[in-house]
């Protein structure tokens, strides 16, 4: 059992919510917080309990709410904070359990915090962000967490120039540097006392909405503080303050990062990491199961993915950075893995349903705590957009959820060139009302994953994980969960190829409990398993 983490984490699956883009409730082509409480039945249903709900508050929304203006207020296009509180209660009631986004790296320029930064005159806000001295410096070396920004020059009347954590509209708050040039006065130690008011604000911000009712947060570019930090030695100190504050006052919550690096997220306090992005051996990791070929890019690789019918993946190149990553943490916190997120282009992109339901069968049968990105589960497409608020190449990933097949596909009562985004237009496209009605549809399939997962322990995040059949170029890939005398074989085979293999399996019986297209034949401790192309099966063991 993993260590001083939330019990409820073990048996947790989580459904991702973009707040602008799953169901509007006052018809003004935006999604809302009332809209998020009439589908909780839904999310229910397929086994979730709980929710990461994207960011919230107030915000210009330049860059889809992780600019952000007021950590304390619910966006007016969402709600009130009274919504979202209905909300806590009212996913509680059902079992589920709702975390924010939060982004402490940066604010807004519009965040009052900035605007007062951004004086000419010194005031209680001019360290809460990185500036330098003159406005003539145009240093760059704010390097930390793999990012580093040129300056924002001649932003405002203070004689200094700012930097960007992202996008130049997102000043960095300022935690410091790991190493400050002590030729650069303006590079304050991240002992500083200067700094140290962020830090606990940062605290309270988060105290004030799990008073409120929320269960945890997922932390949006939780590696990105302290500058210059090579190793995240000084990050992880502070997240560590953090930690000791959950655990001292709020000690049923979660902490998740976006790190992509579970060993040292974990280690730096946080009980959950996912393991993707970038350009580091992690993010290739999971670039390798999924986004290679069919999103051939800068970002996220050429060559081919394992779970593409074309069988020439390699899931080395996955497994190898994956057990690392998981031999350090399985006893003090999980890796995430994922259908998608706001930040990826959908998983159906190239896939038909079964190619979809192998994912969701991986998925759901690994260690650690699956996330569903909302209308993954119905194989929702992507679409060819131009960017909205900072989406870029993201932006056909966040539009509208498919409800059903009326106007809007049931996502709003608005006219139609007032929605967020445009919702799918093809005259067959999916919803959940055709998949709820077809028992082997995608919907239902991945109702069957979640309930299965819940129903046998050794499925969910604390079973013992291990490799049985992983090859450099092969195909399947089999794998064995167990715990308390529990044994079950995961076999998945995404290549459009008939494969056979022998492997070495303790046993007397082999019970197909999900899957088709799979035989496993047991016999004197070896297994015989064969499987037609694009196909899985996940077998009790007796």
């Amino acid at each position: 059992m993993t260590k001083n983490v939330p019990q409820w984490l073990s048996g947790a699956v989580f459904y991702q919510v973009f707040p602008a883009s799953f169901m509007d409730s006052n018809a003004d082509g935006i999604g809302d917080i009332k809209g998020v409480i009439q589908k909780l039945d839904y999310i229910q249903s397929l086994g979730c309990n709980a929710i990461w709900l994207n960011p919230c508050f107030v915000s210009p929304f330049r860059d889809g709410g992780y600019d952000v203006a007021d950590y304390y207020k619910v966006a007016p296009r969402y709600g009130t904070n009274a919504d979202l509180k209905r909300l806590f209660k009212a996913a509680s009631q059902k079992g589920i359990r709702i975390c924010l986004d939060l982004v402490p790296g940066h604010t807004s320029t519009e965040h009052q915090w900035f605007k007062r930064s951004a004086e000419p005159d010194k005031n209680e806000y001019s360290n809460r962000y990185i500036w330098t001295d003159s406005v003539w410096d145009w240093s760059d070396d704010t390097a930390g967490a793999g990012y580093s920004h040129k300056p924002v020059i001649g932003y405002s009347q203070r004689d200094g120039n700012y930097f960007s954590n992202y996008f130049w509209f997102q000043p960095a708050i300022n935690y410091g540097f790991a190493k400050p040039d002590p030729k650069k006065k303006w590079q304050l130690s991240c002992d500083d006392p200067k700094l140290q008011t962020v830090r606990e604000e940062m605290k309270n911000i988060m105290r004030f909405w799990l008073d409120m009712g929320a269960s945890g947060f997922r932390v949006d570019m939780a590696s990105s503080l302290i500058k210059g930090d090579t190793g995240w030695k000084r990050t992880g100190q502070y997240w560590r303050s953090v930690r000791e504050m959950f655990d001292r006052e709020y000690p049923d919550a979660a902490l998740i990062a976006e790190w992509f690096y579970p060993a040292k997220a974990i280690k730096s306090g946080f009980h959950v990491d996912f393991m993707s992005n970038g350009k580091c051996d992690e993010a290739k990791a999971y670039t390798a199961l999924f986004r290679k070929e069919k999103q051939r890019s800068v970002i996220y690789g050429q060559g081919h993915s394992f779970f593409d019918k074309l069988g020439k993946g390699n899931i080395c190149e996955f497994m190898d950075v994956y057990l690392k990553h998981y031999e350090a943490t399985k006893r003090s916190g999980y890796i995430s893995l994922f259908s998608g997120n706001h930040d990826f282009p959908r998983i159906s992109i190239g896939r038909n349903q079964k190619e979809l339901e192998i994912i969701f069968a991986f998925l759901l049968t690994m260690p650690g705590v699956p996330f569903i990105y909302y209308g993954d589960e119905i194989g929702m497409n992507h679409l060819n957009l131009q960017s909205k608020e900072g989406g870029f190449h993201r932006t056909g990933a966040r539009t509208p959820m498919q409800w059903n097949g009326s106007a809007n596909a049931g996502f709003s009562d608005a006219p139609h060139d007032k929605l967020y985004l445009p919702v799918d237009e093809h005259k067959d496209k999916i919803n959940v009302d055709v998949q709820e009605n077809a028992a082997n549809s995608l919907l239902n399939k991945v109702r069957g994953l979640t309930a299965l997962r819940k129903q046998n322990p050794c499925l969910c995040a604390d079973g013992d994980f291990e490799p049985v059949y992983a090859k450099k170029n092969k195909y399947p890939l089999v794998y064995i969960r167990k715990c308390k005398g529990q044994k079950m074989l995961i076999a998945l085979n995404p290549s459009g190829r008939d494969v056979e293999v022998s492997i070495s399996c303790s046993g007397s019986e082999a019970i197909m409990e999900m899957g088709s297209g799979a035989h496993l034949e047991m016999a004197k401790g070896k297994c015989r398993l064969s499987m037609k192309g694009v196909s899985y099966g996940i077998f009790s063991i007796k």
